[in-house]
């Protein structure tokens, strides 16, 4: 991961703007700059996995332009040699490309990278900022107006506590130029589904899939996979020991009493032959590091803050106890092919409509949780489920194909991955919620924890003092008042609470654990 910023405007000290550019020097700790342009200043915090020699450095420069971009971008070789006719590149980074093609393509250069990416260009010409995000929202992006109503972007919304009275997250799939936002690409948006069939589906399911990881474990640095034990880090892993022919290295933590996925997580890293490692934790480093957890989430969502908790701190042990600089993680499965609560979907169209509307907020979730459980300890997060040709490939596939109707929850990716990736049990064993697979104790204790820590009475008179996604438990009220002390007055930040359907049968829970669920069953045994 890397940090960026941009200010376009001359009413906020440098003082004040590295201050806040600072607060995410995790996310880039190997070398820093700032430049001033015409239209104010641009900054970059870099870790470096591409082209790890000084010529990787950002901001770079061409013909008066910048850019300073967090990402990846895949098949940029390709691009490379097309532009090289025209253009003299200095060195061996995927990000060098942009501005050559942005002086070619201008605008509609982001449509056609295949890339997660955030960043922002400042034109010469037009004297002027450009930003944009990625499709799916993989990197972060903010922004917000200071007070003389000048515009501000950067990575994370710590950046612009303090500059900014209101802050937002950057909407993926757009960019932003000319004081407006103009929408470039749409994962949630409907199109045509495909016509093909169950085992047409399955060998595209995983055709794609297996681009998706091999693109990425393209890096100039040492590549980890987290290994759940469940079905889509076991994907993940499994792919990538195929393709790199290797033994690779696999992650996976759990609590000391009731680590559900450590023994799956075991079963299939020998199966692939990794170099595993275990991380156990107990209730106390869980209560240590909750308030360090939120503050690095920018979030008060209760489903976000439980599962980021074991990746937060499984990638702890890694910074401070391997090389490895590069994570590949298996989020946006569950978006795309269903969780728990979709098996009570009324229709196909309800399941449809709920995954765009997942696929279009997972930036505040599940990918948010990614990007800052593993950036806070400067690694780079990368995640093939979120592979824009497999992504946008699942969404046509008719939700009647992806609905449990065969007994099974994901029945098109098992059946995909049938034969020798991975041992029949763990291919067709049931979900578990990650937060409940780390071990049911880490959420129960902090639910003890807030139980002792607010009356009845506590309870209803501070829930009441919030107006926008009032807490409605101990533990949701715990949550908010951290998030309050370091982001204070930016709920609306967050769309709402991760939460199941409640409009749906059977899905009207005050809890958004799928232990809740009358579906649960045997997941998590």
């Amino acid at each position: 991961m890397c940090s960026i910023i941009g200010f376009e405007g001359d009413g906020i000290s440098l003082e004040a703007f590295t201050e806040g550019f600072d607060k995410t020097l995790s996310r880039g700790p190997d070398m820093s700059r700032v430049i001033e342009t015409g239209a104010g200043r641009l900054g970059f915090h870099r870790l470096a996995i591409m082209d790890t020699h000084v010529s990787g450095m950002q901001p770079f420069e061409l013909n008066g332009n910048a850019v300073v971009c967090n990402g990846e971008i895949y098949g940029f070789r390709t691009l490379k040699s097309a532009l090289s006719p025209e253009y003299e590149f200095v060195g061996d980074s995927d990000c060098e490309i942009l501005l050559p093609l942005y002086e070619k393509c201008g605008c509609n250069m982001f449509s056609l990278l295949d890339a997660e990416f955030a960043l922002i260009i400042y034109d010469a010409k037009k004297n002027s900022f450009i930003a944009a995000r990625d499709p799916i929202g993989i990197r972060p992006l903010y922004y917000g107006k200071s007070a003389q109503g000048e515009m501000l972007f950067a990575s994370e919304a710590k950046n612009l506590v303090g500059l900014c009275d209101e802050i937002k997250p950057f909407p993926p799939g757009h960019y932003w130029a000319d004081g407006e936002f103009i929408e470039y690409k749409s994962l949630s948006r409907r199109r045509a589904y495909v016509t093909d069939d169950l085992e047409t589906v399955c060998r595209h399911i995983r055709e794609k899939l297996v681009a998706g990881v091999e693109k990425r474990l393209d890096a100039d640095v040492p590549v980890g996979f987290l290994l759940s034990g469940g079905l889509d880090s076991s994907l993940v892993c499994a792919i990538a020991a195929k393709q790199l022919r290797k033994a690779i290295r696999t992650f996976a933590i759990g609590m000391s009493g009731d680590a559900i996925d450590l023994k799956y997580a075991k079963q299939a890293a020998e199966y692939i032959g990794s170099d595993h490692t275990e991380v156990i934790i107990d209730e106390s480093d869980v209560l240590a590091n909750l308030e360090d957890v939120i503050a690095t989430l920018g979030t008060y969502d209760i489903t976000t803050i439980r599962a980021s908790m074991g990746m937060y701190l499984v990638c702890k042990y890694i910074h401070e106890n391997t090389d490895v600089r590069v994570i590949l993680t298996g989020e946006i499965s569950d978006e795309l092919f269903g969780y728990k609560y979709t098996d009570f979907a009324p229709s196909s169209e309800e399941f449809q409509l709920e995954a765009e509307k997942r696929i279009r907020e997972i930036h505040m979730y599940d990918v948010l949780r990614a990007d800052r459980s593993i950036s806070v300890h400067s690694l780079e997060a990368r995640v093939p489920f979120g592979d824009l040709d497999f992504a946008q490939y699942v969404m046509r596939i008719p939700p009647e194909m992806k609905m449990n109707s065969y007994g099974k929850g994901k029945y098109l990716l098992r059946h995909a991955f049938e034969g020798d990736w991975l041992p029949e049990n763990l291919l067709w064993r049931e979900k578990a919620a990650f937060s409940d697979a780390v071990g049911h104790s880490l959420a129960d204790c902090i639910k003890a924890y807030a139980e002792e820590k607010y009356s009845d009475e506590e309870l209803a008179e501070k829930c009441a003092q919030y107006s926008f996604a009032a807490p409605f438990t101990k533990e949701s009220l715990l949550y908010r008042e951290i998030f309050e002390k370091y982001y204070p007055g930016q709920a609306q930040m967050v769309k709402a609470f991760w939460m199941p359907n409640s409009s749906w049968p059977g899905c009207n829970v005050t809890d958004p654990s799928a232990r809740v669920l009358a579906n649960y069953g045997a997941s998590g045994k």
